[in-house]
């Protein structure tokens, strides 16, 4: 836990370096030279921030609000503490009708703490791992001790820098104390410039200022192995499984444990619901997969093939669908996935992630080869190793003789840009206009963009985990990589120009994954261009 916390100060204190910030530093000096107390200031945007990072989107969801509705009402409060400030008279006015809660506010109309409340509500740090972390588990609603720990140890990291600022502001105004009446003018000034400001999201075009001492200083505290280890138990899980025996002590084979359990969530495709229990004696594979994910689509050749061939010698494939995006919770189209991918063997729905966790998994695809005994004997992430994998089964299954139906491996085996998303919850790699969530605003390209980077053009809401084309809606992607495949909903079209050149038209019409480039050609540092017709969704791209 100390590491976590640790990381999460850090991480908290590159945001405060960085012009994400910008918007709340007028107020911060405003504040503090009007005589606000610094530590209440901070102290009230600590609270809110956490707060509401963490639950504001489960709490407006419940009451049916815009998630905008908090931003809104904090820039409509500044605007107040404006006129406060301006108008000695509406102070006066204020306190009055607030007098019933005297007891209950701070001191003096707009004190500190309420100034910082608001702050918190309209600040929008650079999205980093570690930011993105504590969004994943707030949108699975998992607010465990670590993910509240980790949430206020990068607020009160991003909040100390905050704090010289505003102590900054008071020290300078005690100092040409002579001059109270024009600073509480300036500051009232700042307060209103700064709101209107926010109305017409002039903030958003501030991540074009961003340098690259923000990425260099991400990568290097949030990309780190403990910030990774740390941050994957906030997301979720355990530790992964560790051997329990080695191969020597087992038979020639690791042996991981007891396989854990697999709860029972959701609904069952090609079988009654299932239990480890019931199959002890076979031996059983457990692939964790998403019908969207291009990684886990190359696998299933091998796997169909391993279960038309060892299904009879006592071989069970269980296909566990845990989602990534929302439209991979309904079940309709999950049924309609396996249909379509021709898979026979039994699927359940992990909507929860609660067999996931149970196996404290972290990828897609994931294999878990569990023997007669019901222990875990062999795990694979990702794709390939396909003839090991067999042949640990034929092996558990004292099979011999014929083998099953060969595939070719289409595991990628160059240097190619990686997996992609485009909402804000997991967003990495991103240049251009700052990222306005859950709101539909119009954005600007990158002047410039590096190795595996993408942009925004023109109007899209981005949302946490998709992105929603308005008018003339484009995006460029600077990629390595023969195949491009992109995860797409909603009804429509989208161009695709690779090299300023249009290849092809995407009829958009299901939620699904669409091949958006195929070659035999590795293409290096080409730059593609989607232009989108309104209404037309975008989650993720993959690479091949």
């Amino acid at each position: 836990m100390l590491v976590l916390l640790l990381i999460g100060l850090l991480a908290g204190l590159v945001t405060a370096i960085s012009p994400c910030v910008l918007p709340v530093l007028p107020v911060l000096l405003a504040g503090g030279a009007s005589g606000r107390k610094p530590l209440r200031i901070v102290a009230g945007l600590v609270a809110s921030f956490s707060f509401f990072t963490l639950f504001a989107s489960w709490l407006l969801g419940k009451l049916g609000l815009p998630q905008d509705l908090l931003r809104n009402l904090a820039i409509a409060l500044l605007f107040v503490m404006a006129i406060v400030l301006l108008l000695p008279q509406a102070a006066v006015w204020l306190e009055r009708s607030l007098s019933v809660f005297s007891r209950l506010r701070p001191a003096g109309a707009g004190g500190g703490f309420f100034l910082g409340v608001t702050l918190g509500l309209v600040f929008v740090p650079c999205a980093g791992p570690f930011l993105a972390a504590i969004t994943t588990a707030a949108a699975r609603e998992s607010f465990g001790a670590r993910t509240i720990a980790a949430t206020l140890a990068y607020a009160v990291g991003a909040a100390i820098p905050m704090l010289l600022i505003a102590r900054g502001g008071r020290e300078a105004a005690a100092r040409i104390r002579g001059q109270a009446e024009r600073l509480r003018v300036a500051a009232g000034v700042a307060v209103a410039l700064v709101a209107l400001a926010l109305v017409f999201h002039v903030d958003d075009d501030l991540a074009t200022l961003t340098p690259g001492y923000t990425s260099f200083l991400q990568d290097k505290i949030e990309q780190s192995s403990p910030a990774q280890r740390e941050l994957a138990k906030v997301r979720g899980g355990g530790e992964p499984l560790a051997a329990k025996r080695s191969p020597s002590e087992a038979g020639g084979l690791p042996d991981y444990g007891a396989a854990p359990q697999l709860h029972p969530d959701g609904a069952w495709i090609n079988s009654k619901p299932l239990t480890l229990k019931q199959l002890r004696g076979k031996v059983v594979l457990v692939d964790f997969w998403t019908y969207s994910c291009i990684n886990c689509l190359r696998t299933l050749p091998h796997l169909k093939a391993w279960d038309a061939a060892y299904g009879k010698d006592g071989l069970v494939i269980l296909g566990v669908h845990t989602p990534e995006f929302a439209f991979e919770h309904v079940t309709s189209n999950v049924r309609a996935a396996v249909k379509r991918l021709g898979i026979d063997y039994p699927v359940v729905q992990d909507n929860r992630f609660k067999t996931w966790d149970n196996y404290a998994n972290q990828y897609w695809p994931a294999e878990y080869l569990i023997d007669r005994n019901g222990r875990v004997r062999h795990t694979h992430f990702g794709e390939g190793e396909y003839p090991k994998t067999e042949t640990l089964i034929r092996r558990l299954l004292a099979v011999q003789g014929r083998r099953a139906r060969q595939f070719p491996d289409a595991t990628p085996t160059e240097a190619m840009t990686p997996e992609t998303y485009l909402g804000y919850q997991r967003i990495g790699n991103y240049a251009g206009s700052q990222i306005a969530p859950d709101r539909s605003v119009r954005y600007r390209f990158a002047k410039k963009l590096f190795a595996n980077a993408f942009t925004y053009d023109g109007i899209w809401n981005v949302g946490a985990e998709k992105i929603t084309a308005g008018r003339d809606a484009r995006l460029r992607l600077q990629f390595q990589a023969k195949d491009i495949y992109l995860v797409l909903g909603g009804r429509g079209t989208v161009h695709v120009l690779v090299d300023g050149k249009q290849t092809k038209t995407l009829r958009v019409n299901a939620e699904k994954l669409y091949t958006v480039r195929s070659s035999n050609r590795l293409a290096v540092d080409s730059l593609l261009e989607l232009r989108f017709s309104p209404g037309v969704q975008a989650y993720s791209f993959t690479f091949g």
